[in-house]
């Protein structure tokens, strides 16, 4: 190894000592003084003692939470971190989960997640997480899309792209014609990306699935400014599964035990009225679309539509339907 190197590797010390600290050691896992100097040789870099103590108390100093260990177990450990493995473990749980991350991404973004830890906090995680076979997204392109929409949202610009669906073939199908929307927003709502914009075929504001977007492009029309009275959370709360739809009052009557599936749904600024003591009314606001009658048909005689009657009638309508194919 020539001098030159040597001397850049010495110079660069620190950065590995920080380095081996940060991978090798968390409050399970010391590391002791001879094994960081053998590590270093490794780098190529020849450190003393002394020095090697200077070190770690500047790394402390910078803000390094290292914890010497004395008497017979004595040694150096990392005892917190940016992220704690709980944590870690959490938005591994999460990327995991999202059906708008492909599995290839699921996996590249797995193991960033396990560099944020110990190599022995990172195997704890690695253990817990299951990708193979699970419901993904099957467009790889759907970072560029965030990204772009995001962009658009800062800049308040209107955008264009092609939407498609997969045929019985898993091959795309593209709806017909260029779409042009202003963007207000992006949401995460059953595991999937979703925008929320106002578009014009459809006179008012709408979703698409982000996954299912492609050619996407920014244009130089400023948005269609979002209309004043406009909630973003009220809207997700409205809306069953990301389905478009008008949006109306509804009358619904529940069985008691069957309040806190409400709140979930709902939230708990909703108005409660006790109808008898076995049951209670609440008025929400909601897209009454055939998702939300599916939502329904989930709590069986628990639940039931009081008003409006139109929607009645039309659920009356659906069940009587669908006893007739089971006749």
């Amino acid at each position: 190894m020539s001098d030159n190197v040597k001397n850049a590797n010495q110079r660069l010390k620190i950065l590995y000592l920080y380095k081996i600290l940060l991978e090798q050691t968390d409050e399970e896992h010391s590391i002791t003084m001879p094994e960081i100097i053998k590590q270093l040789e490794c780098c190529g870099i020849s450190a003393g003692r002394k020095a090697l103590y200077e070190d770690i108390e500047a790394l402390r100093a910078y803000g390094l939470d290292v914890i010497s260990l004395k008497g017979g177990a004595s040694g150096y450990f990392v005892a917190s971190r940016d992220f704690e493995l709980p944590e870690l473990k959490l938005l591994a749980d999460a990327v995991c989960s999202s059906r708008f991350l492909t599995e290839k991404k699921s996996g590249e973004l797995l193991r960033k997640i396990e560099k944020l830890a110990s190599v022995h906090e990172a195997r704890q995680i690695h253990r817990q997480v299951y990708i193979a076979n699970r419901v993904k997204s099957m467009n790889e392109r759907i970072y560029i899309n965030v990204d772009v929409i995001h962009r658009a949202v800062a800049e308040k610009k209107q955008i264009s792209f092609k939407y498609f669906d997969y045929n019985i073939e898993k091959k795309k199908k593209y709806r017909d014609g260029l779409r042009v929307c202003s963007p207000y927003a992006m949401t995460w709502d059953d595991e999937r990306y979703y925008l929320i914009a106002y578009y014009e075929k459809y006179s008012g504001i709408s979703n698409f699935r982000v996954d299912r977007m492609e050619s996407i492009e920014i244009l130089d029309e400023p948005i269609v400014p979002k209309p004043e009275n406009f909630n973003i959370a009220e809207y997700m709360n409205s809306t069953f599964s990301m389905f478009s739809g008008e949006v109306k009052e509804v009358k619904l009557r529940f069985k008691n035990d069957l309040v806190n599936i409400v709140f979930d749904r709902f939230g708990k600024d909703i108005f409660i009225v006790p109808d008898d003591e076995e049951h209670f009314v609440v008025r929400v606001n909601v897209k009454a679309e055939q998702t939300f009658l599916a939502w329904l048909f989930m709590f069986g005689t628990n639940a039931e539509i009081l008003a409006p009657q139109e929607l009645r009638e039309r659920y009356k309508k659906q069940l009587s339907a669908v006893f007739e194919n089971y006749r």
